[in-house]
């Protein structure tokens, strides 16, 4: 079985922003056909595909995958994948909005998912964004997330300048953690973005460090101790963060008055605390994880549709030297465990072929439990 943990979605159309609220600063999708869909600065808009616009502004070009469940499931099938957890662009966050319109919005994207749940449970689960700028709203929010089916939030890796240990978010944690929802962390807004304006550099430099950011924020700030159930998992493979892990422990040790204010453990012993994703890109890398976390701690993460993402879902776990159970822990069974999923709810004929096809006798880690502490493997 194939589980994507890391796949961005969104609705074919929402209402006009800028009129709704009153202000400009949001994403639209001019579709082809639509007003200011031709003679635009960057070409007119291929049929059936649009550009995402940040008012009138072009920010990326998209084809009909980003929205189109059909088209969706069709690359699914192509690729072997049997689930996605879905979840928004990460340009649709809007912490910097009015919190009642980043509500709004949030409310409008999240039902946008939980109706995809319905209409392909067997294909699809889902994460709600959340207005993390007022954390009373955004606890409420979380919970009706679970209310309306979804397994999880997707949260970036700072809220407009404040980092995730920030007290003020405890309220949100603590919803998610009463709700059983896990928290996808990713990046977002990069740090450094005025100093990285050429050759993609915000994307392909200013994101790794963003996430180990959020990691040591976390845990320095004492969030994982506080709220030892709630899981959380990492995209990019946790980013810069295995890269600098020593640097990091180091620092632990010889500056204790800046570094075990919140917590005396070792930012290395909550390896077993969360999960990150396997969109690494390098194989090296990804067996570097896998070794300091475990497998069942690692979960198959594409960034589907984009490009930046893996463009073969998990050709660079099946191409590696894996043992069959490996492969199949990274492939579905760490997702099962990190996201609360069950595998009956998405076994299919397709999913149990692939497992035997990998050599895997059986499905490994479907959710029983829940580490309670820092020494439970």
């Amino acid at each position: 079985m194939k589980i994507d943990v890391h796949a961005h979605v969104l609705p074919m159309r929402w209402p006009e922003l800028r009129e709704r609220y009153g202000y400009g600063g949001f994403i639209r999708l001019v579709h082809a056909g639509d007003p200011g869909s031709v003679g635009g600065p960057h070409g007119d808009v291929p049929f059936g595909c649009a550009h995402m616009m940040r008012d009138d502004h072009f920010f990326r070009a998209v084809e009909p995958n980003l929205w189109d469940s059909a088209a969706r499931v069709a690359d699914c099938d192509r690729h072997g994948v049997d689930v996605q957890v879905l979840s928004t662009v990460p340009v649709m966050f809007s912490y910097w909005a009015k919190p009642e319109d980043t509500l709004d919005l949030a409310r409008l994207l999240n039902d946008d998912i939980a109706d995809r749940l319905v209409h392909h449970p067997r294909r699809f689960a889902g994460l709600g964004t959340l207005p993390m700028q007022a954390p009373d709203l955004a606890a409420k929010e979380a919970a009706r997330c679970r209310e309306i089916g979804l397994c999880g939030v997707e949260v970036g890796s700072h809220i407009e300048g404040w980092n995730l240990d920030d007290p003020r978010f405890d309220e949100v944690w603590a919803a998610c953690a009463e709700n059983d929802l896990a928290v996808f962390v990713h990046p977002w807004d990069m740090m450094g973005m005025d100093r990285m304006p050429n050759h993609w550099l915000p994307w392909l430099v200013g994101m790794p460090p963003e996430s180990s950011l959020a990691i040591c924020s976390l845990i320095m700030g004492g969030v994982m101790d506080r709220f030892p159930t709630l899981r959380f998992v990492f995209a990019h493979g946790g980013g810069s963060f295995h890269g600098t892990l020593g640097r990091i422990d180091h620092g632990h040790h010889v500056r204790p008055d800046l570094c075990q204010t919140h917590t005396e453990r070792k930012p290395s012993d909550y390896l077993r605390r969360f999960w990150v994703d396997t969109l690494v890109h390098d194989e090296d890398m990804l067996r570097l994880i896998v070794r300091r976390m475990g497998a069942d701690r690692v979960c198959l993460g594409t960034d589907y549709p984009f490009p930046l993402g893996e463009l073969e879902p998990g050709a660079l776990v099946e191409g590696a030297d894996f043992d069959p159970m490996t492969k199949e822990t990274l492939l579905s069974g760490a997702a099962l465990q990190a996201f609360g999923l069950h595998r009956a709810q998405f076994e299919t004929q397709a999913s149990v072929a692939h497992t035997e096809r990998i050599g895997a006798a059986a499905a490994p880690l479907d959710r029983a439990r829940w580490p309670g502490d820092l020494g439970d493997d």
